[in-house]
């Protein structure tokens, strides 16, 4: 199991290494870089034509759990009550496994405050893919996937 974890969190430092931002803001050491990965997608919506997420994820699998932040930005395409931008900031953490793979990575997104936990499963290093909270996939999967920019 600890083989497992390294290597997870192995290649999850190899994924957010690749995405670094520019400089590094507040609580970076001078001449760090912050590391970030953002991914977009629009999930399927009952009463409108979609929702546009944008997620950001700061950190990565061996930062400290403060330094482990997201932002997540929902807007609603063509609803006919037109509600406002939902956005959500919180911390992520890396889990291990899902219902059908244990060797799987899954990002668990807890927001401060108000909303739900989101979790998603990386299918490769530029693909997130929403999955419910027992760590199972949607029959529907391939509409629920966010691709990183």
């Amino acid at each position: 199991m600890q083989i497992r974890t390294l290597l997870a969190g192995s290649a999850m430092l190899a994924l957010l290494a690749g995405c670094a931002g520019g400089p590094g803001g507040q609580g970076t050491e001078p001449g760090m870089e912050a590391t970030q990965s953002t991914y977009q997608g629009t999930l399927p919506c009952r009463n409108c034509e979609g929702i546009d997420l944008n997620v950001t994820m700061m950190g990565d699998a061996q930062s400290p759990a403060a330094d482990r932040t997201f932002d997540l930005q929902a807007s609603y395409r063509g609803h006919p009550q037109n509600p406002p931008d939902e956005n959500y900031e919180g911390r992520w953490q890396l889990l291990d496994g899902t219902a059908d793979n244990p060797d799987a990575t899954v990002y668990e997104l807890t927001p401060q405050g108000e909303g739900q936990t989101y979790f998603f499963l990386r299918l490769d290093p530029q693909t997130l893919e929403l999955i419910d909270p027992q760590r199972r996939r949607f029959q529907n999967n391939e509409m629920l996937r966010l691709k990183r920019l």
